[in-house]
C-alpha cells in the first residue's frame, strides 16, 4: 500500500524464480520476448492476466486436502493463488521434517490447468528457499522414480489422475518416494495453507530443468527380460500414456496399436478411468478387430492400468495381481505379497500355492506402500489397478505392470485367456457404489445384521462365511459406500448381492 492506495502490478518490481535481485517491467517483458528459461515457471510476469502476490487472504476449500492427495475443481476450489500457497506450505512441511531438505521434484500431467498450477506451485516452493527440479510433462510414477533414483528430498505431481477435466490437484511424496497421506503430512499442509502468511526464504530456490525419460526407460525395462513379438492395443485415454508408451516401446518387439494417444486434458473420447466398463468399450472392439494378443487401458496420469484378453474380455485387477505374484515367486520363493481386502479369495490361494506369503491390507496407495516397506514385500496389487513393486522404490507403476504382463505372455506362448482361466474360479460383483447420507450408521447396521459371520473392520466392514464374503467401505475420495462381494457359485453371489443392496438402499425389513 502507498498513501492508502494499492500498488498496481506495473508499479512494483518483479523477481524471476530462483533469483535474488529484482527486475523492472521492461526487463521482464524483454525476457519473455526471448523466452527466458525461467519464464515458463513464473507467475510474476507483466501480462494482462495478473497474479496478486499481495493477496494473503482468500477462500480456501479445506475439503481439497484428502486422504491420499490434494484435489479439487479448477479454478473454483484450486486456482493459481491456492497452488502458490500450497507450494509454500509444502516447503515449510518438508523443512519441519528435514531441516536439510533442498531439492523437490515437480512434474505435471497434460491437463490445461496443470501448467499454470505447476508454475504457481513452483514459485511457492522457490520463494520458500527450496530448489525445484522441474521434470515437465510426465506420468505420475516418473515423479516418484525421480525422487527415488536421484535421491531428492521429495516430489509433487500436478494431476487429478482419472478425474474429469475440471479437476486438478497434487500428489506428494517425501524422500525415497514415500507418499504422504492425510495422517502423515497432507493434513499438516492443509493447516499451514489455511494459516498462510506470505514470506520468502533467506535465499530463493532455483529451478532446474531435467529430463528423466532415458533413465526411467532403463529402469522399467529391467522388469521385462524375455519379450517376444506381441500385438497390443493400448488405450491412453488422451492421458500421459500417450507420451510415455512410445518412448518405452521404441526398440522393443511390440506392435502397438494406439488408441487416443493425443495428449488432451479435456478427454474428448472418454473419461480416463479404465475401471468403468464404458471407458474400455473401444479398446475391447479394437482388440477383436485387430486380433491382438491383448489390450491395456491406462488412466489419466498413467499409474494405473486395466487389461483385456485376446477376446476383448476385461480381466479383473485382482486376477492380474495373482498372475504377477506367481511370476515373481518363481524367482523369489517365500516372498511376501500384498493384496487389498477387496481381492478375490483366489489371490491369497494362488500366492500360497506358489510358495509365497499373502498379506491382506486396507485400500489406498499410502497404506499399501507403507506396508510394502514394513513387510519387505516384493509386490502388491489393488483392485483399482495400482501395482506396487519393492524394486521400484516401493511405489506403484502401471508401466512396469504392463511390461511384466507382456513378459509373462512372451514366456507362456499361449493365449492370455488360457493363462488367467485357472484364477477365475469364483464369482464377484465387482465394485458397486451407493450414495448414502449417513455412511457410518449404515455400516453399523450391516455389522449388527451379519454378526454371525467372521467380521473385521480393517477397512469398513468385511464379513466372511464358508462360501461367500463381502466388504462395505467408505470411499476416501467421494461421498459413497462401496460394496464388493464374492461367492463360490453365481447363485450365492447374486443372492448376497440382492441382500446387501436392499440393506444399503434401505429396502430391507
Amino acid at each position: 500500500m502507498k498513501n492508502g492506495q494499492r500498488i498496481e502490478r506495473e508499479d512494483r518490481p518483479h523477481r524471476c524464480p530462483g533469483e535474488a535481485y529484482t527486475i523492472s517491467d521492461s526487463v521482464c517483458r524483454g525476457r519473455q520476448r526471448v523466452n527466458y528459461p525461467k519464464c515458463n515457471v513464473c507467475l510474476d510476469k507483466v501480462e494482462p492476466k495478473h497474479f496478486n502476490h499481495q493477496q494473503a487472504e482468500s477462500k480456501l476449500a479445506m475439503n481439497i486436502f484428502k486422504s491420499y492427495d490434494i484435489r479439487g475443481k479448477y479454478p473454483s476450489e484450486i486456482d493459481e493463488l491456492t497452488a502458490r500457497k500450497i507450494g509454500t506450505s509444502i516447503a515449510q512441511f518438508f523443512k519441519e521434517e528435514n531441516p536439510k531438505a533442498k531439492n523437490i521434484v515437480v512434474g505435471r500431467d497434460m491437463r490445461p490447468s496443470s501448467k499454470p498450477l505447476a508454475s504457481a506451485l513452483i514459485e511457492g516452493l522457490c520463494t520458500s528457499g527450496l530448489n525445484v527440479v522441474n521434470i515437465g510433462v510426465v506420468a505420475t510414477e516418473m515423479t516418484s522414480f525421480a525422487v527415488g533414483n536421484y535421491h531428492y528430498d521429495g516430489g509433487v505431481m500436478v494431476t487429478a489422475s482419472h478425474n474429469p477435466a475440471q479437476y486438478n490437484g497434487f500428489k506428494i511424496c517425501r524422500e525415497q518416494a514415500i507418499p504422504l497421506s492425510f495422517e502423515t503430512g497432507i493434513g499438516r499442509i492443509g493447516k499451514l495453507t489455511k494459516q498462510y502468511h506470505p514470506s520468502r526464504g533467506e535465499q530463493l530456490g532455483k529451478v532446474i530443468i531435467s529430463d528423466v525419460f532415458s533413465d526411467y526407460k532403463k529402469h522399467v525395462l529391467k522388469f521385462a527380460s524375455n519379450l517376444r513379438h506381441l500385438r497390443v492395443v493400448i488405450d491412453a485415454g488422451n492421458g500421459m500414456a500417450g507420451k510415455v508408451i512410445p518412448v518405452i516401446c521404441e526398440g522393443l518387439p511390440i506392435e502397438v496399436i494406439p488408441l487416443y494417444f493425443e495428449l488432451d486434458g479435456n478427454f474428448p473420447n472418454h473419461e480416463a478411468n479404465p475401471l468403468k466398463a464404458e471407458n474400455i468399450v473401444d479398446l475391447q472392439s479394437k482388440v477383436r478387430e485387430t486380433r491382438a494378443h491383448l489390450g491395456v487401458a491406462f488412466d489419466g496420469d498413467a499409474d494405473r492400468c486395466v487389461f483385456v484378453d485376446e477376446m476383448g474380455r476385461a480381466i479383473g485387477c485382482d486376477t492380474v495381481t495373482a498372475l504377477i505374484s506367481k511370476h515373481l515367486l518363481e524367482r523369489e520363493k517365500g516372498a511376501t505379497i500384498l493384496y487389498d481386502l477387496r481381492s478375490s479369495w483366489a489371490v491369497p490361494e494362488e500366492i500360497r500355492a506358489a510358495g509365497g506369503v499373502p498379506y491382506r491390507e486396507r485400500v489406498g496407495h499410502a497404506y499399501m506402500k507403507a506396508t510394502l516397506r514394513e513387510k519387505k514385500a516384493v509386490f502388491g496389487g489393488e483392485l483399482s489397478g495400482h501395482y506396487y513393486f519393492r524394486d521400484n522404490y516401493c511405489s506403484d507403476s502401471g508401466m512396469i505392470a504392463f511390461l511384466m504382463v507382456l513378459d509373462i505372455l512372451s514366456a507362456k506362448r499361449v493365449p492370455f485367456s488360457n493363462i488367467i482361466s485357472p484364477f477365475k474360479r469364483y464369482y464377484a460383483t465387482g465394485e458397486i457404489n451407493f450414495e448414502v447420507e449417513d455412511k457410518d450408521a449404515k455400516i453399523e447396521e450391516i455389522t449388527r445384521k451379519f454378526s454371525n459371520g467372521k467380521v473385521d473392520h480393517l477397512d469398513g466392514i468385511t464379513v466372511e462365511y464358508n462360501d461367500w464374503w463381502f466388504n462395505v467401505r467408505k470411499s476416501n475420495t467421494e461421498p459413497l459406500l462401496r460394496l464388493n462381494l464374492e461367492g463360490k457359485t453365481k447363485e450365492l453371489m447374486e443372492k448376497g448381492k440382492r441382500l446387501l443392496m436392499d440393506i444399503i438402499q434401505g429396502k430391507s425389513a
